[in-house]
């Protein structure tokens, strides 16, 4: 049975190539744009199951009013892909007070706002499921991407209490938290501080890690998504790519043993 997919941040990346792999099999597709030529393609290739949309998803207003063209166009939507969102490259230092709210604004507000607009939605139908593209650097970090970081720790916190909030209205919830993909994240999507000499060797050490194994294949990711799409019991978080579970597992294992180390402080912090 085919299903009404809402994506966002559908002109390239993951999210163009999900909405192709969705249209490809059946399903309608919902695909917002801030320029809708990025979507011409698919507008061709597959007619009336595509809904392009024109959207920056940092405006609240404009983000209900597509939902609700998305719903009265189709009837229904059964899941969001909340994929909108880009990376900020420089150490925290040297991030200025726009770059940090315009970074958070995107990549979690933005998100904050769609899933708003389309919770009364699933509601209503009794049924959704709300997939949230975080990334592995919501579960553990990486220098030089510091706000980007903070905003997928947001998104991750916010979308594990929502799962718990709308459980009971038949509305799943997964994070997708990829690693490392060969797209433009790091390119034409992404944007940059201005560079302070301090933070050179912190760069170039980050630089000297991205090797080309650390990089997954765009291509391969979507019948991962698809699966999660149709799964009956979606996990709350799926990892993409090889690298990203054994790196936090590491990472995890020096938490737990700085945890364990610091006990006795913190139990006598209990006061009882």
């Amino acid at each position: 049975m085919s299903k009404t997919i809402f994506i966002t941040g559908a002109s390239r990346g993951f999210g163009k190539l999900w909405a192709e792999a969705f249209l490809k099999r059946g399903d309608k597709v919902v695909a917002t744009a801030r320029n809708l030529d990025t979507l011409a393609d698919l507008v061709s290739t597959y007619g009336d199951a595509i809904l392009p949309i024109q959207l920056d998803v940092n405006d609240r207003k404009a983000d209900f009013a597509a939902v609700e063209r998305a719903k009265q166009h189709f009837g229904s939507i059964d899941v969001l892909i909340n994929n909108a969102g880009y990376g900020l490259f420089g150490a925290i230092e040297e991030t200025s007070e726009q770059e940090a709210r315009e970074q958070i604004e995107t990549n979690v507000f933005g998100l904050l706002w769609i899933t708003q607009a389309v919770l009364p939605v699933m509601r209503a139908q009794g049924h959704g499921h709300i997939i949230q593209v975080s990334s592995v650097l919501g579960v553990a970090t990486l220098p030089v991407l510091g706000l980007y970081n903070a905003s997928k720790f947001a998104v991750e916190g916010l979308s594990e209490t929502l799962a718990a909030e709308v459980a009971g209205f038949g509305i799943k919830v997964s994070l997708i938290e990829p690693n490392g993909f060969a797209t433009d994240w790091a390119g034409a999507s992404a944007t940059h501080t201005a560079s302070l000499a301090a933070y050179d060797d912190v760069k170039a050490a980050f630089q000297a890690g991205l090797t080309d194994d650390a990089f997954g294949i765009p291509e391969a990711t979507s019948e991962a998504v698809l699966k999660l799409v149709d799964s009956e019991n979606p996990p709350l978080r799926l990892f993409l790519g090889k690298v990203a579970l054994p790196w936090v597992k590491q990472v995890y294992e020096q938490r737990l043993a700085s945890w364990e180390e610091w006990q006795p402080v913190a139990a006598a912090a209990h006061g009882k």
